[in-house]
């Protein structure tokens, strides 16, 4: 449904993008995940038909993001990072108004704001105020909006942003039932990690380049075993030591040292008893995304 080859763009001398590829497949959640200031806006831009790549080409449903721009935004719903509601306007206004932006009027048009607003549990908010509403009612009112003209694609970015905990997993049920009951295919931008392990398949963007891709599930089982994370005064001292002493890699990533290996517990005695006083504080957990990421960059997230 997405197709996105060898895609390049630059402001000036600086490179956003450096031949970014992947495919999205027909009913299924892709995310982008990576920090801010890796280019995942940059790449919602040119797939939102907003500006052309420097180089290289997307396709969506068929259609050229670059060639075939009006039928792209047939093709896809939008839902930016930044509100795009009227804020003095109700629910029912917005949607209605957006209709109207898309040809839609009468009979038509109000089939398509009940089974835009059904879903997403709005009926009973047509008559309320966008200004009055909490930052998730309003995230809700955005995706009705963006799927009026009924799109097979529907692009997010960072649509999460600003929702509590709560309402952030609310909205996550909302996106997968779209996939489920709707068959919408999703391609979404995220930095937070909760919303990036409910996706199908991920794909980590790091200073504009993809460095990893795959099931959030796969890209775990990559690291295997446990990682244990060491605090301590010298922290780059610390991981020479770990790797002299047990021949492991140690990364060393703000100020921490990370471990990934079997039998987590086991090491923490040993590596504590070993360096004695070197250590202020230990962790462990299960990998998790952060940790892969952090093991493909040498970078954390956030």
């Amino acid at each position: 449904m997405i197709e996105v080859a060898n895609l390049t763009h630059r402001y000036g001398e600086r490179t956003a993008l450096s031949n970014v590829t992947f495919e999205v497949a027909q009913g299924e959640i892709f995310g982008l995940l990576g920090p801010n200031g890796g280019g995942k806006s940059t790449l919602f831009r040119i797939l939102s038909t907003m500006m052309a790549p420097s180089e290289g080409r997307a396709v969506i449903g068929g259609c050229d993001v670059v060639r075939d721009r009006a039928a792209v935004r047939r093709q896809v719903g939008v839902v930016f990072q930044t509100q795009s509601l009227d804020k003095a306007l109700t629910v029912e206004e917005n949607l209605r108004a957006q209709g109207h932006l898309h040809g839609l009027s009468g009979a038509l048009l109000r089939e398509r704001m009940e089974h835009a607003m059904t879903p997403l549990g709005l009926e009973d908010r047509r008559k309320d105020v966008v200004e009055k509403l909490s930052g998730g009612l309003r995230r809700r009112v955005e995706i009705a909006k963006a799927l009026l003209h009924r799109p097979p694609v529907l692009l997010m970015d960072e649509a999460s942003t600003g929702l509590d905990p709560a309402a952030r997993r609310d909205l996550t049920r909302h996106i997968e039932r779209l996939r489920d009951q709707e068959g919408v295919t999703i391609l979404l931008t995220t930095h937070v990690l909760e919303e990036a392990d409910r996706c199908n398949r991920l794909a980590l963007l790091h200073q504009g380049q993809i460095v990893t891709e795959g099931s959030p599930q796969a890209l775990c089982a990559r690291i295997g075993g446990d990682v244990v994370v060491l605090e301590a005064e010298d922290a780059k001292a610390l991981a020479g030591s770990i790797e002299q002493r047990f021949g492991l890699r140690a990364s060393q990533v703000d100020g921490q040292v990370r471990v990934e290996i079997e039998n987590g517990h086991r090491f923490i005695a040993e590596v504590v008893e070993a360096f004695p006083g070197a250590i202020q504080s230990v962790g462990l957990h299960k990998p998790t995304l952060e940790d892969v990421f952090v093991r493909e960059t040498g970078a954390q997230i956030e």
